[in-house]
């Protein structure tokens, strides 16, 4: 056993899985777990900051840019799977139809209120700030638009006060979140499926122990775990 501590740097959608785990991690190692969530972009800020990181869980993309940058080891990364990009609305609510994108611009619309993550650092909000785009509805939506640091917080938000709205983000961190219900991932046209991946900061002051914790994050033995909390896999 150990009584050394961890330091993550976390994507939002993936703040679920590594809740979850932390227990286990702990009983079996001794160590605890300091992580920080929040936007991909702000986690890259963070690490560009000096902010202590053992692991980095970020968008595939982005660990990729970060290891040629030199911030994070060479060593292969984990993929932890891929999560698409849902609406929700508050449990008990009738469901919208989102089915194409006449029908989710319909019920946008209709909405009291639409709740996402940051459309300037979050792979969600930048997405949907997107997709509010070209549906031509960015202005007309403006009153109604919250936007929040993460997915995470809209999803607490909208399920503790968006009666009659929608929110949209990564469909982890809905499903993950209690009190709201996951109408379906965005329409065809605007999908959006991301890779999420760990890896070993460069500067990591416990290489070993980080190493030990992505092996059972990414692992076969928290596949199951992982498809239930909305990780897919080819």
């Amino acid at each position: 056993m150990s009584d050394d501590s961890l330091n993550l740097l976390c994507a939002g959608a993936v703040q679920g899985l590594v809740r979850l785990l932390q227990p286990r991690f702990s009983a079996e190692t001794g160590a605890t777990l300091n992580a920080r969530f929040g936007a991909v972009g702000a986690m890259k800020e963070a690490l560009a900051a000096g902010t202590p990181c053992d692991v980095m869980i970020v968008t595939d993309a982005m660990v990729v840019e970060l290891q040629a940058s030199g911030a994070l080891s060479l060593k292969p990364p984990a993929p932890l799977g891929r999560v698409r990009t849902g609406v929700a609305v508050r449990s008990g609510e009738p469901r919208p139809d989102i089915a194409t994108p006449a029908a989710l611009a319909a019920s946008l619309r209709a909405a009291r209120a639409v709740y996402f993550p940051d459309p300037q650092r979050s792979t969600a909000g930048i997405h949907f700030a997107s997709v509010l785009d070209r549906l031509g509805l960015s202005e007309e939506l403006a009153p109604r638009l919250h936007t929040f640091p993460n997915g995470a917080t809209a999803m607490r938000e909208l399920a503790d006060i968006g009666t009659g709205a929608i929110g949209c983000t990564q469909i982890t961190e809905i499903m993950y979140t209690p009190g709201i219900t996951l109408v379906g991932p965005l329409p065809d046209e605007f999908e959006l499926a991301t890779v999420y991946t760990a890896a070993v900061a460069l500067r990591a002051a416990q290489p070993v122990l980080a190493q030990r914790f992505i092996d059972l994050l990414a692992g076969p033995g928290t596949r199951a775990l992982r498809a239930d909390g909305g990780f897919e896999f080819d």
